[in-house]
């Protein structure tokens, strides 16, 4: 079984699956087809799979590993499960060779998976001392041994900021400058002790491990999650049909802000303030389902700790008068 598999709870799952069920239940020739852009472990699939008996799934996944697990577990499903080897933001062109024009349902569980979190020779945790990788799709791409080795101060300094919104994003990069000056990282045993020495003591007495932000930044930038998920996000609603819904799960404010803001673009009148009538091709595309973003439940957060930062937003495509005529 992989690392994380038997522990591995998804997360929010019955209220994904009570948001997608108006969605998937429509009457449709060959049945609705939703696509879970984050397969990773398969377990949000697996239960929309069995909730919905005329479901067809197409799962992506950038990680091999995670595929060839979720192939294994969904493998009871036979032809009503595809699983691709993509990343999200390839959704338009997946869809393409499948030949499939629209979809029901599009799923996003962001960030990095139980999978990923506990194969500790994969870099991704900062209490496991193991190669400084992080790559989801460890077949190609650059390492975070290798952005760290590489990149100027400027950059690092950016990224941390950026991707980590760490506050001593100056001090960490310049730390990290010198001491690969005299020996490359190779290792997070070593980065999280320099993280540890440059952080002031008070600050590291709150907001938890001092590395965590940190690797937050490396993991995004060495997968530009964010470049994807701003490419992604459009496509996916772009590839629902009227009445599909899209259900997106962040766990981090960077990956939400994008969120919260392709929903609301589309979700909004672009007719003129001041008109009477909303011009024809300018009103909303899609409506809010989510007051905000939903949070986990604190019961589930005490079973499930991966569950205490996700912030859940979804919508549904408006069924306009041409398109249901």
């Amino acid at each position: 079984m992989a690392a994380g598999a038997a522990s591995h709870e998804p997360v929010l799952l019955d209220r994904v699956l009570e948001l997608f069920a108006p969605a998937l239940n429509r009457e449709a020739a060959d049945g609705a087809v939703l696509v879970d852009t984050t397969l990773g472990l398969g377990g949000h699939a697996d239960a929309l799979l069995s909730a919905h008996p005329s479901l067809r799934l197409i799962g992506l996944d950038r990680d091999p590993h995670a595929l060839a697990y979720s192939r294994e577990r969904l493998t009871c499903y036979g032809d009503r499960v595809r699983l691709v080897h993509a990343v999200y933001d390839e959704i338009a062109d997946v869809l393409a060779d499948e030949g499939i024009g629209a979809v029901h349902g599009v799923l996003f569980d962001l960030g990095v998976s139980s999978m990923q979190l506990d194969t500790g020779e994969r870099g991704f945790a900062y209490a496991v001392d193991a190669p400084l990788d992080m790559r989801m799709d460890d077949s190609r791409g650059q390492t975070a041994a290798d952005l760290l080795n590489t990149a100027p101060v400027e950059e690092l300094t950016r990224i941390l900021r950026g991707y980590g919104e760490e506050k001593f994003a100056a001090r960490i990069a310049k730390a990290i400058a010198a001491a690969r000056a005299k020996e490359p990282f190779t290792t997070s045993a070593r980065l999280v002790r320099l993280i540890y020495d440059t952080v002031p003591a008070p600050a590291r007495r709150t907001g938890g491990h001092p590395a965590k932000r940190t690797f937050q930044a490396l993991r995004i930038a060495v997968n530009r999650e964010l470049d994807v998920l701003a490419r992604a996000l459009p496509a996916a609603l772009d590839a629902l049909a009227p009445g599909g819904r899209i259900v997106v799960e962040s766990y981090h404010s960077l990956e939400d802000r994008l969120v919260k803001r392709a929903l609301a673009e589309r979700s909004r009148s672009r007719t003129p303030e001041g008109l009477p009538v909303e011009l024809p091709g300018h009103g909303p595309e899609f409506r809010l389902l989510t007051r905000g973003a939903e949070r986990a439940s604190e019961a589930e957060s005490e079973r499930n700790p991966r569950a205490t930062p996700v912030r859940l937003r979804a919508a549904e495509r408006i069924v306009t008068e041409e398109a249901s005529g």
